[in-house]
C-alpha cells in the first residue's frame, strides 16, 4: 500500500458534524499504518472548527506551487495535521472566494452528469463547490506523483461532485464513494414513510421532487455509478442502494472502533462503581424531595440519541417503558428503573425547582463533611468495644436535630420532575408520550423516567458527567432505531462493558447478528423489527405494538439478571467490541482500494 497515494475526502474531516468524523478518526491510526507520509486526508477549511484540531503548517516546496495556481481559482489550502491519534497529514480547502464559480460547476454537472441542481439552495452548493475544488486538488496532486497509482476515496453525496470532477477530466485517479445514508432513504423515514415495506414500490423521481432533494440525490446516485468502485457502511444501507440508487455496493466497508482508547474491562468495572455513585448522587436531589426508593435496587438504563423521535426509535422506547412499568407494579417487583433520556433540544436553562434541590442538598452533604473525622472515630470506637450502634453513639443530638431542620426543608410535595430544564417548545413530544404512557414518576412506578435534554460535555451544572462516563455508570442502553445506517451508539457502549439493545434495521444490529444469536449473554441485544429477512428481497415490517412489548421483554429479563450475570453479558458486549476493532475491518477499506486500482 505504501507504493501508492490515497487521498481520503470528507466534509467532516476537522469539521465535526455527525457519525462520519468518527469513523475517520477512529481509522486514522490504522490506515495511516499502509500507507504512511502517502495518506492524505482532505476537508472544508472553517476557522473556528479547525481550532484545537488542526496545526497549519508550512506546504513543502511541490504543495507551494499547487496551492499557488489555485488560490489564483479562488481556493486558497491550509496543510497541516489533524491532532487525533496518529496526526494524519490534512489540507483543508477555504473555498469562499470559490464561490464566483457555483453556478459554472452546476452546468458542468448537468451537462456532463444530468444533475439537476437548478433549484437547489445553499445546503447543496456549499458542498458541491467545496468538493469541486478538491477534485482539482487531487487532480494535481496526482500530476506530482506520477510515478504513484492514485486512490481518491470520497465520502457521502457531499463530496460527490469532486468525485465527478475527476470522471470528466478523465484523470486516471482511481475513486472509491461511499454513501453512509442514502438522502431519499433517510428523508422518507424522517416522514415517517415505512421504506422498508415500500423499497421495491417507491418512484424515486417523484419523491426527489416532491422532497426538493433532487440535486443531492442525483450527484450521490451519479457518483456511486461514476466511482470505480461503490461502497456502503451496511448491509442495510446496500438495500436502499439498489432500490434507491440502482446501483448494489462491490464492497461493505463496515464501520469500526478502536478498542485501544477504550478502558481494559477491570479499569471499566471500576469506572462504573464511581459512575454510577455519582449519578445516584444526582437522583437523590431530583426523586427524594418527593419520596425515596432504594438505591441499591435501583437499575439505570439510558437512550441517547439526536432528537429523531422515530428514526432513532425514542417513540418505540416510551411505549415499551409504559409497559415495562405495569407489568413491573403488577408482579411488585423489589426494582426501581431509572431510565435517562440523553436528547439534545432546544432548553431555556436547568429548571429553578431542581436547581433548588440540589442547593439544599449540597447543605445537607456539606454538614456531613464538618463532622465526619468525629464520626469515624465514634464508629471505630463502638466497634472495638462491641457497642451497639445507632445515630445517636455517631452524632451529637444537636447535629440530628439541625439536620433533622435541613431534611424537613428539603422534603416538598407535589409531582417529581420529568425533566431536567426549560424546554423552548411548551408542547415537547418526548414529554407528551411520557404523560401518554403513563410515566408519571409517581412513588408507586417502577420506571422512572428523566428527560435531559442538555450535551453530556462533563460541566453541564448537574450530572457533570461526560457522554462516556455517563454510559459507563449505566446498566443498560436502549437503542431500537427505525433508521440507522450504521449506528456507533450500541458498539461504543459494548467497548465501554454496559450492555444494549438496537435493532434488525440498523447497521450494526446486522453486523452483530451473526454473533449473538442463541447467546444467554449477548451483550448486545438485537431487537427485531422485520417479520422477513433483508436481503436480495425487501423486508416487512413488523407492528409498532409488537416490537414495543419484545422491547419491553426484553428490558424485563434483564432487570431480573443476578450480578453475576449483568457481568456475564458485560463480558460478552466487550468481546462482540473487539470484533468491530479496526484492526480487524480495516482489510474491507484495502480491499476496496485495491479494487478501485484493478479496474
Amino acid at each position: 500500500m505504501e507504493e501508492d497515494s490515497l487521498f481520503e475526502v470528507s466534509w467532516e474531516v476537522c469539521n465535526k458534524v455527525g457519525g462520519i468524523n468518527t469513523v475517520l478518526v477512529s481509522k486514522a491510526l490504522e490506515i495511516k499504518s499502509f500507507y504512511k507520509k502517502n495518506y492524505l486526508l482532505i476537508g472544508p477549511y472553517f476557522v473556528d472548527n479547525a481550532a484545537g484540531q488542526f496545526q497549519e503548517e508550512l506546504p513543502e516546496a511541490e504543495l507551494k506551487t499547487v496551492f499557488s495556481y489555485l488560490e489564483k481559482r479562488g481556493i486558497k489550502c491550509h496543510k497541516g495535521k489533524w491532532l487525533i491519534q496518529g496526526e494524519p497529514d490534512v489540507i483543508l480547502i477555504d473555498f469562499i472566494n470559490f464561490w464566483p464559480e457555483a453556478n459554472t460547476i452546476k452546468r458542468e454537472l448537468w451537462d456532463n452528469f444530468k444533475i439537476d441542481s437548478l433549484n437547489a439552495g445553499y445546503d447543496f452548493d456549499e458542498p458541491a463547490l467545496w468538493s469541486w475544488a478538491a477534485g482539482m486538488l487531487i487532480e494535481q496532486l496526482a500530476a506530482l506523483r506520477k510515478e504513484k497509482r492514485t486512490i481518491a476515496h470520497f465520502h457521502e453525496w457531499l463530496s460527490g461532485a469532486g468525485l465527478l470532477y475527476l470522471a470528466a477530466k478523465h484523470s486516471g485517479v482511481k475513486t472509491v464513494f461511499t454513501t453512509h445514508a442514502t438522502v431519499l432513504g433517510r428523508t422518507l423515514a424522517n416522514s415517517n414513510v415505512d421504506i422498508y415495506s415500500l423499497l421495491d414500490k417507491i418512484d424515486v423521481n417523484k419523491e426527489i421532487y416532491k422532497y426538493n432533494i433532487a440535486g443531492k440525490h442525483l450527484l450521490e446516485k451519479a457518483s456511486a455509478n461514476h466511482a470505480a468502485v461503490f461502497t456502503t457502511v451496511s448491509e442495510i444501507t446496500n438495500l436502499e442502494a439498489k432500490y434507491l440508487l440502482g446501483k448494489k455496493a462491490d464492497v461493505i466497508l463496515s464501520n469500526g472502533l478502536d478498542i485501544e482508547k477504550f478502558s481494559t474491562f477491570e479499569e471499566a468495572t471500576l469506572k462504573h462503581r464511581v459512575q454510577r455513585n455519582r449519578i445516584r448522587e444526582f437522583l437523590q436531589y431530583f426523586f427524594f424531595p418527593y419520596y425515596t426508593f432504594d438505591l441499591e435496587e435501583t437499575l439505570i438504563y439510558f437512550a441517547a440519541s439526536r432528537y429523531e423521535f422515530k428514526n432513532k426509535g425514542i417513540d418505540i422506547t416510551i411505549k415499551a417503558l409504559g409497559e415495562l412499568n405495569e407489568k413491573l407494579k403488577k408482579e411488585h417487583s423489589k426494582k426501581t428503573i431509572v431510565v435517562f433520556f440523553w436528547v439534545p433540544s432546544a432548553i431555556r436553562g436547568i429548571k429553578m425547582e431542581l436547581l433548588e434541590h440540589r442547593i439544599k442538598y449540597e447543605d445537607i452533604k456539606d454538614s456531613f463533611k464538618e463532622i465526619a473525622q468525629d464520626a469515624k472515630e465514634k464508629l471505630l470506637l463502638s466497634l472495638v468495644s462491641q457497642k451497639e450502634i445507632n445515630r445517636q453513639s455517631l452524632f451529637s443530638k444537636e447535629f440530628l436535630d439541625e439536620i433533622k431542620r435541613k431534611i424537613l426543608i428539603f422534603n416538598r410535595k407535589g409531582e417529581a420532575m420529568r425533566c431536567t430544564h426549560d424546554l423552548v417548545d411548551p408542547n415537547d413530544i418526548i414529554l407528551k408520550k411520557f404523560k401518554e404512557a403513563n410515566l408519571n414518576n409517581n412513588a408507586k412506578d417502577k420506571v422512572k423516567v428523566i428527560f435531559y435534554p442538555t450535551y453530556l460535555n462533563g460541566s453541564d451544572g448537574l450530572l457533570n458527567l461526560n457522554y462516556y462516563e455517563s454510559i459507563t455508570g449505566s446498566h443498560l442502553g436502549i437503542f431500537p432505531s427505525y433508521y440507522e445506517p450504521w449506528g456507533y451508539t450500541p458498539m461504543e457502549t459494548a467497548a465501554l462493558g454496559v450492555a444494549s439493545i438496537t435493532t434488525d434495521l440498523s447497521g450494526c444490529g446486522r453486523f452483530i447478528s451473526q454473533y449473538v444469536k442463541g447467546k444467554k449473554y449477548p451483550g448486545i441485544f438485537l431487537l427485531k423489527f422485520l417479520s422477513a429477512s433483508v436481503g436480495s428481497a425487501v423486508g416487512g415490517q413488523r407492528g409498532e405494538s409488537e416490537v414495543a412489548s419484545d422491547l419491553a421483554d426484553i428490558m424485563h429479563k434483564f432487570s431480573k439478571l443476578s450480578t453475576h450475570e449483568r457481568i456475564q453479558n458485560k463480558i460478552a458486549a466487550r468481546d462482540i467490541a473487539a470484533k468491530a476493532d479496526w484492526d480487524v475491518l480495516i482489510k474491507n477499506y484495502l480491499d476496496a482500494y485495491n479494487l478501485a486500482l484493478s479496474k
